[in-house]
């Protein structure tokens, strides 16, 4: 079979393509044939080194595909089972040995693209705006980056909890690409005060929940948006690690809420993950979730993928596609993904939307 490689850490061209063999699932374990691999910020850090685990590695956390082989013990899965996956590597190859536990049927009228896709940012989206900060009717959220891939999921998400949204964008167009998923109010932050415009558009009281994924650009500011007793849910760090600082602002502040989450702690359970799954397909099934698909490249050019979402050229959802997956043609696919979006190299938008598991590449 074929895989991508990392034997050292560095740039692209780092990643090789080689025939290895094929890999054989262990008690409690499934064999998957790839069709799909999400391609995610995480994989850049683990090739660079900035997360570093053992050499040589297969990259990739995210996949679909189906079940081509079982170990003992597995039950619930049969040979040819549409499945997909998060949070485990290996995935940047035609075949990865996943816990079976991790492995979520896909259901009818979901393709593997899309099911690809939606895994890692659908669920971050989903405990997020659930069980993080589990918005209420009537509540008004702020989301920083909201024309990224994971902040329309925010948006959408919080809608259907019952919130007024108010989003943080770079330009007018990403401002109605906000808008057409939901969201009420838009703050340009390259030419508003968004935590001025925050209290504007509150009346002065501010927000109950502000969802940032971009961390020491919009930290302190975040906090001015919170009305008392708000929550700041600092989801990632796109402009950077938040300096230090001293709890006692959060009292001052009004008795703030400061929350650093991590996916990786709310999928911590096969319940877990598939009781997320389970409303995200059939969301995307009904029609009441959009997913967006920007590109597509074979497994082979997984350093140009690279290249693609380090250059900040990315427009949404980046995968990798198999060779058993190649036949499939995006304008094919389904009517979840959605391909409108418009590049901008110099916004918040532009970086990973929300900061990777804690785990690391060598994790078996």
């Amino acid at each position: 079979m074929r895989a991508i490689r990392v034997h050292e850490f560095g740039g692209p061209d780092v990643m090789c393509l080689e025939e290895v063999d094929l890999p054989e699932p262990g008690p409690g374990e499934a064999r998957v044939m790839i069709r799909a691999a999400g391609v995610n910020y995480i994989d850049v850090y683990h090739r660079t080194g900035q997360y570093t685990g053992q050499l040589p590695y297969t990259p990739g956390s995210e996949a679909a595909g189906e079940v081509h082989a079982l170990g003992e013990g597995v039950t619930g899965l049969e040979v040819g089972d549409p499945v997909a996956y998060a949070m485990h590597s290996g995935a940047y190859a035609d075949f990865a040995v996943v816990p079976a536990w991790k492995l979520v049927p896909i259901p009818p009228g979901v393709n593997d693209m899309t099911a690809a896709a939606a895994m890692l940012q659908g669920m971050t989206a989903h405990y997020l705006t659930h069980d993080t900060y589990p918005i209420q009717p009537g509540d008004t959220v702020l989301i920083h980056a909201a024309a990224g891939g994971t902040g329309l999921l925010l948006v959408q998400m919080a809608k259907r909890r019952g919130a007024r949204v108010i989003g943080t964008v770079s330009t007018e167009e990403k401002a109605q690409l906000a808008r057409e998923r939901g969201a009420d109010e838009i703050i340009l932050y390259t030419e508003q005060d968004f935590a001025a415009e925050v209290k504007r558009l509150t009346g002065g009281r501010g927000v109950h929940a502000v969802y940032d994924s971009v961390g020491r650009d919009t930290f302190a500011h975040s906090l001015d948006c919170l009305r008392p007793r708000g929550y700041l849910v600092l989801f990632g760090q796109s402009s950077g690690a938040v300096e230090p600082f001293d709890p006692q602002t959060l009292n001052r502040k009004g008795s703030l809420f400061l929350t650093r989450p991590s996916l990786g702690h709310y999928t911590a359970s096969q319940e877990e993950i598939r009781r997320r799954m389970a409303d995200i397909f059939g969301w995307l099934n009904e029609g009441e979730l959009s997913v967006r698909i920007d590109k597509t490249f074979p497994l082979e050019e997984a350093a140009e993928a690279h290249r693609y979402l380090e250059g900040r050229q990315s427009k949404g959802k980046v995968l990798l596609g198999t060779q058993q997956g190649r036949a499939r043609k995006v304008e094919e696919l389904d009517k979840t993904i959605d391909r409108d979006d418009i590049v901008d190299k110099s916004s918040w938008q532009s970086f990973p939307a929300s900061d990777p598991p804690s785990y690391s590449a060598g994790e078996a």
